[in-house]
């Protein structure tokens, strides 16, 4: 038996004959080599979506160069909304595929490239110039991650058996919250004797490098040949995929749990705003936001995997709480209490419990919608609902960004509304576990 084996059934608590349901007998073979390929491939692309994430890095980058604080308001939602907006559209092309992997990495080494650009323009650009060339370069990296978003779950979902998946992804955070939390450390040190824009470049291209070396690994992964389309098959009406909506109750609930869930994602960036507008922008004050989703990651993460192979639907509702809740919080302090909101240590800590949270999020609704259906129908159910959620962070991004002009605080305290609501949807919800 193999290292690879015996980890592989260590971290499974496999003892007997291996677990291998809703996958072939071949690709249940090469399950522990593919669990470790998939999660060194994620752990990488997870450090690099960190070290460039909107909600701080790209958020203090824009700050730095002086670009308006309309446009970094709109960063989170571009780049989230624009690798789900195109995936209704994209996902005919990837069902014709029978091996899919081979997108995933021409993606990977498309957002490296888009990231490269980012750095560049750090470099030579200023004020509203250089916010408006990283908002073009975001979408182009959103498109390239849409074709990741679209082939990631049909490949996991083709390699990894059901009850294994939400361990895998939590087993991939938390590694990649050890990498990360050394990387706000390391930020933090340099920052005391170095703040000026080539220091902030080389964490982008830094960054940048991760995902080729990604690409590298994950095309490693031994994925066998899966139901595709033929290509005589007529391309499907975009109207007949969304008719999943109507026709298919689960899966329309879905959707609108996962919209109210939005609120850990889109509260973020608001948290490093009013820690820029209360403490300053110290570079320390990037260390330790980075460190607080480091931390988060790694001690949340593989909790709330374990708990999504049980139950993602309740990993959703817990989650959700936890974010709201927090939300509630930071705004009665910062409101009612001009001591506290000068607090160095207030934002890094909201930061984290926001992070656990949203890790929590992100792991129960991607096990939940793997685990919720097979085959080419858990490519229709990932491309139509990554759409209708990319509308709706389009409108609640300008929505919130709007709300911001007037006040920070009031966005988190919408915003930690809708979680509870969240909640509630994700309660609701059949288990597919």
């Amino acid at each position: 038996m193999s290292i690879t084996t015996r980890l592989y059934n260590y971290l499974n608590k496999e003892k007997g004959q291996r677990i291998c349901l809703d996958i072939s007998e071949q690709a249940c073979e090469q399950a522990p080599r593919n669990f470790f390929l998939t999660l060194l491939s994620n752990m990488l692309t997870t450090v690099g979506d960190t070290l460039s994430n909107p909600k701080t890095v790209l958020t203090w980058v824009m700050s730095y160069v002086g670009a308006p604080v309309s446009l970094i308001s709109l960063i989170v939602p571009v780049r989230e909304s624009g690798s789900m907006l195109p995936q209704i559209f994209l996902s005919y092309y990837v069902r014709t595929k029978s091996v899919r992997k081979w997108i995933w990495v021409f993606g990977s080494l498309a957002q490296s490239a888009a990231v490269m650009g980012i750095g560049y323009i750090a470099l030579n650009f200023q004020g509203a110039t250089a916010g408006w060339l990283m908002i073009v370069c975001l979408i182009f990296f959103s498109l390239a991650r849409a074709f990741c978003s679209l082939t990631s779950k049909d490949v996991l979902g083709k390699t990894i058996p059901k009850t294994r998946r939400g361990k895998l992804k939590g087993y991939t955070v938390a590694v990649s919250g050890v990498l990360v939390t050394a990387s706000g450390i390391i930020v933090a040190y340099r920052t005391q004797v170095e703040q000026d824009i080539w220091f902030y470049a080389g964490i982008i291209f830094f960054a940048a490098s991760l995902w080729i070396l990604a690409a590298a690994i994950y095309a490693a992964i031994k994925e066998f040949p899966g139901d595709s389309l033929g290509s005589n098959t007529a391309k499907p009406n975009v109207f007949e995929k969304l008719n999943l909506i109507r026709t298919d109750k689960p899966f329309r609930n879905f959707i609108v749990a996962r919209s109210l869930l939005l609120c850990s994602a889109l509260t973020a960036p608001f948290y490093v705003v009013l820690a820029q507008e209360y403490l300053g922008k110290d570079g320390e004050i990037l260390g330790s936001f980075i460190v607080a989703n480091g931390l988060a990651s790694m001690l949340s993460a593989p909790a709330w995997g374990r708990f999504a192979d049980k139950s993602s639907k309740q990993v959703m509702v817990w989650a959700a709480l936890i974010a709201a809740i927090m939300g509630i919080f930071i705004f009665g302090v910062v409101t009612l209490s001009i001591t506290a909101r000068s607090w160095f240590w207030l934002y890094p800590i909201a930061f984290f419990l926001l992070n656990v949270a949203h890790n929590g999020v992100r792991l129960g609704r991607k096990t939940y919608v793997v685990d919720m259906a097979t085959g080419n129908k858990r490519s229709d159910y990932v491309a139509v609902s990554n759409t209708v959620i990319g509308v709706i962070l389009l409108i609640t991004g300008g929505v919130s960004a709007l709300i911001s002009l007037i006040s920070v605080e009031g966005v988190i305290l919408v915003l930690s509304l809708f979680g509870f609501a969240g909640a509630w949807s994700s309660f609701r919800l059949p288990e597919v576990e």
